[in-house]
């Protein structure tokens, strides 16, 4: 192929279509970075990435790459010639006209999409000839003289229709089929279902669409959704959860999803997918991807200190917020200097979890040294980014993140829409939190989405989307490994070798470990009543998000687990999560 030949025809047909590199990503399963570098001439892109792209802008393959084999013209002018003249043998074959034609759409439909568009169009006209000719034969018992006329005219008709369509075809490989009903129509999603529609006519309806009622699990054993929504209400019910829902990925997508109990239990409001709930730690997720974003960009590298990115000390620069970018405390330290991006993303800063008016901020051990859960690390890569961009760390996380993936109802502060809908949270003993509306954006805590939002990132992270696949594996490797007795360290001496047996690690913003079913990828949050948890097993697309408005969901995250993906190797000792006995 030429690279440079399919450069140019992308971009043309990207811009005429008009769409943006992300617009196109988002139609496709194709990363905004292969868009970039295809439309660079940069690499040579695979056939099936040619495809997904032609379908995506609705034009055939050959527009986006010059035919290689000679041949290949004459082959698929066959292909169209056949498709298309099938349908004749109806004439003494009942159901052959459209039988035929399905038989060669769904063998040929993925080879072009060429086969797909001009395989509906047939079996389209052909299903509604058919109709016509049921209509033709009652108007001809019913209604005088035109009654015949119409019956004697409709098979002549169809077949003018369709020798027509022999010679359009052969001359400009276009098709034109006036009248059809459009029963099929040209889209990627649904068209298994179709066929299974189509089958369902032609055998006089006597078979039915079965829909999957199970759910499969990592060990590959298989729980019913019935049985399934029964055992997590139950288990939220024993342990006073008022709010709680959980998703199920299957296929990189949501397989299951339940939601269950209440928003506000004083109004018996109900919890829905769109009600707003306060992230906690998910933030760091989503920070994560924000961040390997820039680093893509070139904005910022992974292993550079991050003050040497700003004209002037960090500590020299006047606060703009309440405290979160005061770092006057550090003027007298002699460690900070060092910490890069890599290090505030696997909590290796040497920063404390949180300062606080009796525990100033300060390197507590060498950054890069020793592991140790740190929202403060995160904050001060936020800070730096919001210096080096000139952007808040909300508008750049609307632009690379929320807007892109549709999140609608997402952000790093709290807004003035989300007052219709939000989600009350309860402490243990059923107490109620009070909301908290006022603070600023931060990187590692300030998340404020939906159960639906949420989906959609960590669906888009299944699929790769926004990043790169190289960046993903980056954020997704074990960065440093993990010796504590718990997530939050109080003795930084003390180790523990219990989890070696998962190799528990911290990527990018994510936790790793090992199963004997693959490498999954944990986050969890929690935080005034909210209490959520998240893993990822991308190589076998499957994974699952709990969230939930109260601190009594922690006692029933390793049954929740369990019960819906089999898993017994998360270190829930680790989380300091006591289970519900």
């Amino acid at each position: 192929m030429n690279n440079q030949s399919i450069a140019d025809r992308l971009k043309y047909l990207r811009k005429s279509k008009g769409f943006s590199q992300e617009e196109l990503s988002l139609r496709t399963n194709v990363t905004i970075r292969t868009i970039q570098r295809i439309e660079k001439a940069e690499v040579n892109p695979h056939l099936n990435t040619i495809k997904l792209l032609a379908a995506a802008l609705e034009v055939e393959v050959n527009e986006l790459i010059p035919l290689e084999n000679p041949k290949e013209e004459t082959i698929k002018k066959k292909w169209l010639l056949l498709l298309h003249a099938t349908p004749l043998l109806g004439i003494f074959i009942p159901l052959c006209n459209v039988l035929l034609p399905l038989f060669i759409w769904i063998h040929k439909r993925e080879d072009n999409p060429i086969y797909d568009k001009h395989g509906i169009k047939i079996i389209n006209f052909q299903i509604t000839a058919l109709l016509l000719a049921a209509l033709s034969f009652v108007s001809l018992l019913t209604i005088e003289k035109w009654g015949f006329i119409f019956f004697i005219a409709t098979v002549p008709v169809c077949i003018g229709v369709v020798i027509f369509n022999i010679i359009y075809v052969l001359k400009k490989e276009k098709c034109y089929y006036p009248l059809s009903i459009p029963f099929l129509k040209f889209k990627q999603s649904g068209v298994l279902s179709s066929i299974i529609f189509l089958v369902g006519i032609f055998v006089l309806g006597s078979c039915t669409v079965n829909k999957n009622e199970n759910v499969e699990r990592l060990d590959g054993s298989t729980i019913s959704k019935d049985s399934l929504t029964h055992r997590i209400q139950q288990l939220a019910t024993n342990s006073d959860v008022q709010g709680l829902g959980v998703v199920i990925f299957n296929n990189k997508q949501p397989d299951y999803k339940h939601i269950f109990g209440y928003k506000d239990i004083s109004e018996k409001s109900t919890l829905t997918d769109s009600t707003n709930i306060y992230g906690a730690s998910l933030s760091k997720a989503v920070f994560s991807v924000i961040v390997m974003k820039l680093v893509e960009d070139g904005i910022i590298d992974l292993d550079t200190p991050l003050e040497s990115y700003l004209p002037k000390k960090i500590y020299e620069y006047e606060p703009v917020t309440r405290w979160h970018d005061d770092y006057s405390d550090l003027k007298t330290d002699s460690l900070y200097h060092n910490i890069t991006a890599r290090m505030c993303l696997n909590h290796t800063s040497g920063f404390q979890n949180w300062r606080s008016r009796d525990l100033k901020l300060q390197t507590s051990t060498i950054p890069g040294e020793h592991y140790e859960y740190s929202g403060e690390g995160f904050v001060y890569l936020q800070v730096v980014l919001e210096k080096i961009t000139s952007k808040g760390l909300e508008q750049l996380a609307q632009d690379i993140v929320f807007k892109p993936l549709g999140m609608k109802n997402s952000a790093y502060e709290w807004k003035p829409k989300f007052e219709k809908d939000y989600a009350i949270s309860y402490a243990k003993n059923g107490g109620v939190f009070k909301k908290d509306k006022d603070n600023e954006p931060r990187a590692a805590s300030t998340l404020e989405t939906t159960f639906e939002d949420y989906i959609i990132f960590l669906t888009a992270v299944l699929h790769k989307k926004v990043l790169s696949e190289a960046s993903y594996n980056e954020i997704f490797s074990p960065q440093f490994k993990v010796n504590s007795l718990a997530q939050l360290i109080e003795d930084k001496k003390a180790t523990d070798v219990e989890f070696e047996n998962i190799k528990l690690s911290y990527g990018l913003g994510w936790g790793y470990l090992e199963t004997p079913y693959g490498k999954g990828y944990f986050k969890e949050g929690r935080g005034s009543g909210f209490h959520h948890y998240s893993i990822l097993f991308p190589a076998l697309d499957k994974g699952v998000l709990i969230m939930s408005n109260s601190e009594n969901t922690g006692i029933i995250f390793r049954d929740l687990l369990e019960l819906t993906m089999a898993d017994k190797h998360m270190p829930w000792q680790w989380f300091s999560e006591i289970p519900y006995k």
